[in-house]
């Protein structure tokens, strides 16, 4: 009774608020009351994949559109309220958000039909997620979720015990090359890159046709860093990699500035100025150092005017958190860059929730792989950033991936609402 207690009044935590607004006394009474009968069901239609990252945590929900007449007849009055409850908002509480305008409609997966629904919370309410799971009666209708990221081992023993769940563990690597290849697959304005790069302000997302994709680099910007060289669907290594990624950017931001949220950081990033944190070559040089090809306003010494007091006392949050974002974002692309000359490919395609509301850094980014491979490089990006581990997962739990299934002549075959590249 516990968990209906929570549902149906008294302190709820920020990512179960929602539960009040949603559901009836009488809805949240009739939870773990009923048998389920679904265990067939379920085996044959898998309906959620998890990426648990370091910081967020990621949910790709699949609702099936073609319910035959049976099915319609058995499904319980717990199974519909799950689906009410995931589809048809777009926040949970403070801290879950389902990403809208990146829902995948008329989506096939194991001959059955329907639309993938994007939602993600941050990892530190894991506990809050397993209690509104408890609370909706989840376990009576799924046993196994797939699951990847580090997450999938750090909360295994949570899932069984809390909620009953087991975690189908997926390598984390093999489940975003699937997902990348599978969405962009059903999503022809999956793939984009930024035009006129170098002036933020008149720069222009433009779509790119991934239809041939290989070879290509690829950076997963998430908590830390993982660089992969891909040569096909199932030809593909991990090269490099780094400690300093989206987690290092939060977590210095929270410590220079005082903000609280990934947002927030980058927001106040947005209305800063790293110039007057950084050292950059004029500073030293009186203009360009040409021997080199080194213009005057590249940074020479990230956050280098900071031994001064002077300086120190000049300086604002906003401007703080700009270095922050240009010094993460910097490192990034230059193992980006040097992996791709290794490695002799024109391609680079970043990822990861790094990049989510983060055009300060893709902008950056997109600049540094064309200026200094004097634009031999092309920095690629996709809508659906740091969701691919989700979808992956799902799919290998659920037999959908075959070796040299995708790239097919199907590449419109479904849409993501909300991403058209202007």
């Amino acid at each position: 009774r516990k968990a209906r207690n929570v549902a149906a009044g008294g302190w709820i935590p920020e990512f179960l608020e929602i539960v009040e607004e949603t559901q009836d006394t009488k809805e949240d009474d009739d939870f773990g009351e009923k048998d389920s009968g679904y265990d067939d069901w379920d085996l044959t239609m898998p309906w959620f994949g998890m990426d648990i990252g370091g910081t967020l945590t990621k949910l790709v929900y699949f609702e099936p559109k073609d319910i035959t007449p049976d099915e319609l007849d058995q499904e319980a009055e717990i199974l519909r309220n799950i689906r009410r409850y995931l589809t048809k908002h777009s926040a949970y509480g403070k801290t879950g958000h389902r990403d809208a305008h990146l829902q995948m409609d008329n989506v096939e997966i194991r001959g059955r039909r329907g639309s993938l629904h994007f939602i993600r919370f941050p990892t530190s309410e894991m506990g809050n997620f397993l209690t509104l799971a408890r609370a909706k009666g989840m376990a009576q209708l799924v046993t196994t979720v797939c699951a990847t990221g580090g997450g999938a081992f750090k909360f295994e023993k949570d899932f069984k015990d809390q909620v009953n769940m087991k975690l189908a563990k997926f390598d984390e690597l093999d489940a975003l090359i699937k997902g990348i290849l599978f969405t962009d697959l059903h999503n022809h304005n999956e793939c984009y890159y930024w035009e006129n790069a170098s002036d933020i302000t008149r720069s222009e997302k433009k779509r790119y046709d991934f239809s041939m994709p290989y070879p290509f680099i690829l950076v997963n910007v998430g908590s830390g860093v993982s660089v992969l060289t891909v040569r096909g669907p199932d030809d593909y290594r991990r090269i490099s990699g780094t400690s300093l990624g989206g987690g290092t950017f939060l977590g210095l931001c929270c410590l220079l500035t005082g903000c609280q949220t990934f947002e927030e950081a980058i927001q106040l990033a947005t209305e800063g100025d790293h110039k007057k944190v950084d050292k950059l070559v004029r500073d030293i040089y009186g203009g360009d150092y040409e021997r080199f090809g080194l213009p005057g306003d590249l940074v020479a010494a990230s956050f280098g005017q900071m031994n001064s007091r002077e300086r120190r006392a000049s300086v604002s949050r906003e401007d703080l958190a700009n270095a922050t974002l240009v010094t993460i974002t910097n490192n990034i692309g230059s193992i980006a860059r040097m992996c791709a000359s290794n490695e002799k490919i024109d391609r680079v395609v970043f990822v990861g929730n790094f990049l989510r509301v983060n055009p300060i850094s893709m902008k950056l980014l997109a600049f540094a792989m064309d200026y200094w491979s004097r634009g031999t490089l092309k920095a690629l990006f996709l809508e659906h950033e740091g969701y691919f581990g989700a979808v992956g997962c799902l799919l290998q739990f659920n037999g959908e991936i075959m070796s040299g299934s995708f790239h097919n002549d199907n590449h419109e075959s479904s849409s993501a609402t909300g991403s058209e590249v202007e």
